[in-house]
């Protein structure tokens, strides 16, 4: 008997499974073609190249900076939150491992019992064992949908991780250029005090000779206190960024000169920067891509919400077999074809009364995935908007940054001048303070600005998803660090098997 439920279910199922693949119901999703300009609106400027392809690591070609670069290192490997974002990756991989196996039996059940009953003197020992499974075939394309949706919500993780990685890449960049910007500012800052504290020691001297008044003694002091203030307020920005930078590393607040080593100039970028052109922000920008794979998988519960309006189609199935001591049987008996039984039947379900409420679930989630259609549009023309924006502002830096060269070469000499003119009795002392005044000013804005070309340079990476390739793998076992793998299968047992299988 058993012998011919096995041959029953073998000529059935491979007939239900072939009906369950012949339709998939709803719209077959295609990317849309969003509005995208053919060039960049600055590509006739010598610093912007469109021809080359964006260095997997920019950082390094741009910088030749070895401490950025391990610094960089570093953070990809113990940031926080590339961590959580490799996680959300690995439960977007097992929700589509749930999704695909909603195509096979959903519900499979082992049970056994085993009872001792008495009666009328009668001791009867029961013992029962049986297997039912439970199966929706697939035949609207229900499960297909589900496994499309999960699908593509996966390639959306993987996006936001890359999204995750570039700011990180940049954050840290920026960071340190803004830690070596301080420390020029603090080096001019300090040099101007101590010429300052010249100034005071030249006009005490020359009141105590009786050659000025203390006029020019007070103007000197109080100019110097203010430089002396300055210093006390860019130590404060230093330590300040030093802080955020150890937050980026994946590390508490701490002193971090071993890693920074001695205080250095602000790394000088080459000044061409490779942007590519603008259809390139389709493939490389991470929220751009996000964007598109969420359309992806609306598109695909529109499908699912439209199978709800047809009958579902599904079978069970049970074997099993009882034994009963009290009829000359015993537990050896439960594999014997006197005690088997089976039982196999199909049918359908379909929710018509509710027709109105289903229709209007499908119509919701068009309009859901509508929206996101609108929201992919808007989201390519932001990131134009934002990569025009971050390479006028790298190109004004520029333009910023040879005035200020300029300035401060031209305040250095009236600074020399004025010095010796005053100690000569050639000029008031009021003019070497307005000429000391316009130097440290100037200084100042001169380390600023070579700051801000730097740090502008990186906003035009960040902004075209500079280092978007970096990651050279989607399997979330390679996205989580070793110890956190770890813990996992120390709580779960589990965990390896996930992805042995």
């Amino acid at each position: 008997m058993m012998r011919s439920l096995f041959r029953f279910l073998s000529l059935t199922m491979p007939a239900l499974v072939l009906s369950a693949g012949c339709t998939t119901l709803g719209p077959d999703y295609r990317e849309p073609e969003p509005e995208i300009a053919t060039i960049w609106m600055e590509y006739e400027d010598p610093l912007i190249d469109t021809d080359s392809a964006v260095a997997s690591d920019w950082w390094a070609a741009t910088f030749s900076d070895p401490v950025l670069n391990e610094l960089v290192a570093t953070a990809i490997k113990d940031n926080l939150s590339v961590r959580s974002a490799g996680l959300r990756v690995l439960q977007a991989r097992q929700q589509l491992a749930i999704a695909i196996g909603n195509q096979y039996p959903q519900q499979q059940d082992v049970s056994g019992s085993a009872e001792k009953a008495r009666s009328n003197d009668r001791t009867d020992e029961l013992y029962d064992i049986g297997f039912s499974v439970s199966w929706e075939a697939d035949v609207w394309g229900r499960f297909r949908r589900q496994i499309e949706s999960a699908s593509a919500l996966l390639d959306a993780n993987v996006a936001s991780y890359d999204g995750v990685v570039i700011s990180l890449i940049a954050d840290v960049a920026q960071n340190y250029l803004l830690i070596r910007t301080t420390q020029q500012r603090l080096g001019y800052a300090r040099e101007n005090v101590r010429l300052q504290r010249q100034s005071v020691e030249i006009t005490t001297a020359k009141f105590e000779a009786g050659a000025t008044s203390s006029l020019d003694v007070e103007q000197a002091s109080t100019l110097m206190f203010n430089t002396v203030a300055s210093v006390a307020d860019l130590e404060l920005t230093l330590a300040q960024l030093q802080n955020s930078l150890a937050v980026l590393l994946g590390r508490p607040p701490q002193d971090l000169t071993p890693l920074l080593g001695a205080t250095q100039p602000v790394p000088e970028p080459e000044p061409e920067v490779a942007v590519g052109m603008p259809q390139d922000l389709i493939r490389r920008r991470p929220d751009i891509r996000v964007a598109e794979r969420q359309l992806a998988a609306q598109s695909a519960q529109v499908g699912f919400a439209i199978t709800d309006l047809y009958p579902h189609f599904g079978f069970t199935g049970s074997i099993g077999s009882t034994a009963n001591t009290g009829l000359n049987q015993d537990y050896d008996d439960l594999f014997s074809d006197d005690t088997f039984r089976y039982s196999i039947a199909g049918g359908f379900q379909w929710d018509i009364l509710n027709y109105g409420r289903l229709r209007s679930n499908v119509r919701l989630q068009d309009a859901f995935f509508q929206q996101l259609l609108e929201d992919y549009r808007q989201t390519v023309l932001s990131a134009q908007a934002d990569v025009e924006n971050t390479i006028v502002g790298y190109l004004k830096a520029q333009q910023q940054l040879k005035a200020l060269r300029a300035a401060a070469e031209s305040a250095q000499r009236a600074s020399d001048i004025s010095s010796i003119q005053y100690q000569d009795g050639l000029i008031t002392f009021n003019t070497v303070i307005n000429t000391l005044t316009a130097l440290a000013d100037q200084q100042d804005q001169l380390a600023a600005s070579e700051g801000n070309v730097a740090t502008r340079l990186v906003d035009v990476y960040r902004a075209i998803a500079g280092g978007w390739d970096v990651r050279q793998t989607s399997d979330p076992v390679d996205l989580i660090p070793e110890e956190t793998r770890e813990e996992m299968q120390e709580r779960t047992k589990y965990w390896n098997r996930t992805f042995d299988d």
